[in-house]
């Protein structure tokens, strides 16, 4: 089993501050443990569910302890919706199920390679594993694409903006 430096996007990187590069791991077939793939087969099965109803082909689901508790199917263009992946989905629901935005003791398994915005999600899920089936690489490129975003930074209101981070740090002590 070898080692797979940035599988994901270079510069992708989520987690507890401060931030830490990903690394992923491929898994022969044949060496999947067979409860990564029971989960993984979900995965796929709730993907056939979205094509089903007229969404793209990715579906996920979120397992603890064994145990589905949240699950997804990506209908973003039905809902006109662009956070409406299947992993968003099931992370939703998952935190739902717990009470909790902590998903720190979760696998999610993803059909497809999560996107960087599910990868983020997952992220501050604390989400501590990802399995997914099919690779980036294996699908068209604007599945994974999106415009370019234009970021400004308006130093002018810079203070006003700080201040009520800072107005709500204090209300936390």
């Amino acid at each position: 089993m070898g080692q797979c430096l940035n599988v994901l996007p270079d510069r992708l990187m989520v987690g507890q501050w401060p931030l830490k590069p990903l690394i992923g791991v491929r898994i022969p077939v044949g060496q999947l443990d067979m409860n990564d793939a029971i989960f993984l087969q979900q995965a796929i099965e709730k993907a056939k569910e979205s094509v089903a109803k007229g969404g793209f082909p990715a579906g996920a689901v979120v397992v603890k302890d064994g145990e589905v508790i949240g699950e997804g199917i990506s209908i973003g263009n039905i809902l006109h919706d662009p956070t409406s992946h299947g992993e968003m989905a099931a992370i939703r629901n998952a935190c739902v199920a717990m009470q909790s935005s902590n998903l720190s003791e979760c696998t999610l398994y993803a059909s497809m390679q999560p996107c960087a915005m599910c990868l983020s999600a997952s992220g501050w899920a604390s989400i501590s594993k990802i399995v997914y089936a099919c690779p980036q690489e294996k699908v068209a490129k604007e599945y994974y694409g999106g415009a370019p975003v234009e970021m400004v930074h308006y130093e002018t209101l810079e203070r006003a903006s700080l201040e009520v981070v800072k107005g709500w740090e204090d209300s936390l002590q």
